[in-house]
């Protein structure tokens, strides 16, 4: 069965009319995982929707999070791009971090979150110190809920600090991060293709 990505953009801009470095840094990896034969089903801008807050998976009349899981969990791989701000993941990551809280008590009978088989990687961009940072957070935050991080997880650039240039400016895109990229979607979709023909196995029986 073909593998399946989705990116979320946890850029803190709500309109698609407003240009993103994180659309421009997803771009870039998204191209890579179809040059690795992944479907990327599409690119969701979160700051767009309703996310409301909260550690279930249900947070009543008006919440968007709901159908966004259904998506998430559809998919085989998760692009999890955003920027830095104040050194660390935006407020808009961190939300969707938060609502994932609610898979630690959604297993199944052998103890497994839905997330549990699925690969996660990270594409992060800024004008300030902070990509490892950010990457650390998140990836700690998406192994605790379930996902698998492959080597080579994260694909970053980060400009001169207090800087004019963003990333969405640059033309052409560095080649280093062109092949980090290349390398991110190597390793993860591997991975996702191993763990789709062997999933894990969770709670032995006694």
């Amino acid at each position: 069965m073909p593998l399946k990505a989705i990116a979320l953009n946890c850029t803190l801009k709500s309109y698609a009319s407003e240009t993103s470095s994180t659309d421009a840094m997803l771009a870039v990896v998204n191209a890579a995982f179809v040059k690795q034969g992944v479907l990327v089903t599409e690119t969701v801008r979160v700051a767009a929707l309703n996310i409301k807050p909260g550690v279930t998976s249900d947070e009543g009349p008006g919440d968007d999070w709901p159908a966004l899981r259904t998506k998430i969990l559809a998919c085989d791989i998760l692009i999890f791009g955003g920027p830095i701000w104040l050194g660390g993941p935006s407020s808009v990551a961190r939300r969707v971090l938060e609502r994932m809280d609610a898979f630690i008590s959604e297993t199944d009978d052998k103890g497994r979150m839905p997330s549990y088989g699925k690969v996660a990687v990270t594409a992060i961009v800024g004008n300030e110190d902070g990509a490892h940072a950010s990457a650390a957070q998140i990836y700690q935050a998406l192994a605790d809920v379930g996902w698998t991080i492959p080597p080579s997880a994260s694909c970053y650039w980060v400009g001169e600090a207090m800087g004019a240039v963003d990333f969405k400016d640059l033309n052409p895109v560095p080649e280093k991060t062109q092949q980090t990229a290349a390398m991110m979607a190597a390793t993860a979709a591997h991975l996702a293709g191993l763990l789709q023909a062997a999933p894990y196995p969770g709670q032995p029986e006694d």
